[in-house]
């Protein structure tokens, strides 16, 4: 059982045209339970019972923009074509009738894409510079006007979110993805002005920002996610200090950005030497806007990579005292929780109500059901 307070955790929360009842967020998870890439009424009642579970905010797993090569995986959802608006709709409508929050995470995979993946199985990748990782290339170098219609893509997409109901966005920027891409000079080797310095890198991103705004008016929540590691290269990092840090959320930040999610495999390690500062610590410190915390909340193993459990282990659950007190510390404003809420709808309520001991383990079998 928590010997820290808990008390901040259930405290209501408001960024702009955003209320919450309690900090807690569900993160965006990839679950390939979408036939023709539309959200169907199972995937309604899967996160109908996270809102019924007093989730504060869901955050939906990817789901991919129009542009023509968006998309990496099967029976992941769309987030554009009358058919998947509705049943993002009826998403929407199950979540507030809940009682619940949500937002769609708004995706474009990059050079992740395998060619013959859908819906037009024939288009190639397309990325900053034709890179999948330093030496590993996949598909083609975006042009000016690709990056346009990109950029015209996911501004189109937070329209829709906003007019079928949604109660804010998140862009993907994170986890080696696009917009990561663009970032990370390990897949960014562009010679133009998308290329070369960290500012020139976050370009494509700060359009992006800049454009959703636009269309989506001063009120409607946008929220950004991103992380210093890649799936290509866990050890990577796009700013090496604080200051590089302040560089690159500022251009976000002034961009439109109105919450910070900052991604780590694990919340409680300190991000630079000299400090015990997370990621979103640093956000927060920096920027001073609203930071979203994430990284193997309530588990005692990350999910990929050295030192985690494959899966076909187990993650058991752990005390989240550690986490309390950060966030009683005010190091940051939100806790997003990932595989511990895919296995459990009720993490959130056992926690207010001192009931860890009934909160289940995660493995894989967790992975293979939509519950």
């Amino acid at each position: 059982m928590s010997k820290n307070n808990s008390d901040k955790l259930f405290e209501s929360f408001s960024s702009g045209g955003l209320t919450l009842k309690n900090r807690t967020v569900m993160a965006p998870m990839t679950r390939t339970f979408s036939p023709d890439y539309i959200p169907t009424k199972e995937v309604a009642e899967y996160y109908r019972r996270r809102a019924e579970g007093n989730v504060g905010l869901i955050i939906t797993e990817g789901t991919f923009i129009s542009h023509k090569a968006a998309n990496g995986y099967e029976r992941v959802p769309a987030i554009y074509g009358e058919k998947a608006l509705a049943g993002w709709k009826h998403v929407v409508d199950e979540v507030h009738a809940a009682g619940g929050k949500i937002a769609p995470q708004l995706w474009h995979v990059g050079s992740v894409r395998k060619e013959g993946t859908g819906p037009d199985k024939s288009v190639p990748a397309y990325s900053p510079s034709g890179l999948f990782k330093p030496g590993a290339e996949n598909g083609v170098a975006m042009s000016q006007e690709d990056i346009n219609e990109v950029v015209a893509s996911f501004a189109q997409a937070a329209v829709d979110s906003k007019n079928i109901g949604f109660d804010a966005i998140e862009v993907h920027g994170a986890h080696g993805y696009l917009v990561d891409q663009f970032f990370w000079e390990g897949s960014n080797q562009r010679t133009d002005s998308y290329g070369g310095s960290l500012e020139n890198r976050t370009r494509f991103a700060v359009e992006i920002v800049e454009a959703i705004r636009v269309a989506v008016g001063e009120d409607f929540p946008i929220i950004f996610r991103f992380s210093q590691w890649k799936q290509q290269d866990y050890n990577a990092k796009l700013c090496q200090t604080p200051e590089e840090l302040k560089t690159f959320l500022a251009l976000l930040s002034n961009a439109g950005v109105d919450i910070f999610h900052a991604s780590t495999r694990r919340f409680w390690l300190p991000e630079f030497e000299g400090s015990d500062l997370n990621l979103a610590g640093w956000t927060k410190k920096l920027t001073n806007k609203a930071v979203i915390t994430v990284g193997s909340v309530g588990l005692d193993s990350d999910f990929t990579g050295e030192g985690s459990k494959d899966l076909s282990g187990t993650s058991n659950p752990t005390s989240i005292d550690g986490l309390l007190e950060r966030l009683n510390n005010e190091e940051f404003d939100l806790v997003a929780i990932g595989r511990a809420l895919l296995v459990d709808a009720q993490w959130v309520n056992k926690i207010r109500d001192k009931k860890e001991n009934e909160i289940a383990p995660f493995n894989k079998e967790a992975l293979m059901k939509l519950s």
